[in-house]
Parts: C-alpha cells; structure tokens; sequence
C-alpha cells in the first residue's frame, strides 16, 4: 500500500497535464496568422500544408479540402482560396486583441471561439462594429484534437461546407 498510494498521487498530478487541449491546433493556426499579418509579415507554413494537414486536421476536413485542392483559385496555385480564409479576406491589419476560448465538449466536438481585431488601421469604424469571430470545431481522431470545420461569422460560414462548394462547382456540379 505504501508504494501503491504515492504512485496514485503522481499519477493525478500528471494526469492534468496529459489532457487534450482542444485549443492547441487552434493556437497554432492563430499564431500562423499573426506572423503572417505582422507588420513585418514573417514567411510562415501555409494553413493548409501538407504537414499540417497531416497533424492537426480531421480526416473528413482532409479530405473535402484535398478535392477542392483540384480546382485552384489560380492557375499557377494550388489552393482552393484566393483570399485568407482565417481574416477573411486579401486585406488585413495586423491581429491585435487576439483571443482563444475553448468551450465545453458537446456531442464529441469542442467549440473554440476566436476573436480579434484585424481592421484597426481601416481608419474609423461603425458604431457597431465588433471584432471578427471564428469557431473551430475540435474533435478527437487517433488520440489528438483536431480541426474538424472553421466556421466563420456572417455571411461566409462553414469553412467545410465552402469546401464541399468549390468541390462540387469544379467537378460541374451545381
């Protein structure tokens, strides 16, 4: 019992520290994002390489992004987007009151909000404005949190579904 009892207390220290963090392929984007947007923009790996593909995206996602991938924005690219799909567009200032929230696992996904301001050099603002919002729904594959869908607020929406869009309108679908 004395050997048992002191293993039990370093295994509950530790056991926090092995915990998924749904915000950890969220961090990593976000801070792509930042360097990328800087006022000194830093060459930075694209959200979409194949290494990140490979680690921090759901398969699902891997896959309606890989068939969207045939049809490029461009002749001479090779992505789908021919804008920033986290800002929101080709223009942007520098991120600045950058935050991230996970929220509560619900049916197997997380919710981890974004928020941030990338419009602040724009000059003056509407009365209403509000910082731009992403939510990256987190789910759990082979042990690790992965990004399953971006969803963005307004009018742009499921990053997944504009996926399955480019997808279905390059195959000459409707």
């Amino acid at each position: 019992m004395k050997v048992f009892f002191p293993f039990l207390v370093v295994a509950a220290i530790a056991a926090p520290a092995c915990a998924a963090d749904p915000a950890a392929p969220v961090n990593e984007i976000m801070q792509e994002a930042v360097k990328g947007w800087a006022e000194e923009p830093q060459q930075g790996e694209d959200y979409f390489s194949p290494a990140r593909l490979g680690r921090i995206y759901s398969a699902d996602f891997v896959k309606n992004y890989q068939e969207a991938a045939k049809f490029p924005a461009y002749d001479e690219g090779d992505s789908p987007f021919d804008y920033d799909v986290i800002v929101s567009g080709q223009d942007s200032c520098s991120i600045k009151d950058l935050s991230v929230v996970a929220g509560p696992e619900t049916d197997g996904k997380s919710n981890v909000k974004v928020t941030f301001d990338n419009t602040h050099c724009f000059g003056e603002r509407a009365a209403d404005w509000k910082p731009s919002e992403l939510h990256f729904m987190i789910v759990e594959e082979a042990g690790r949190e992965v990004i399953d869908d971006i969803v963005r607020t307004g009018d742009a929406g499921s990053l997944k579904a504009e996926l399955q869009a480019i997808a279905s309108q390059g195959a000459g679908g409707q």
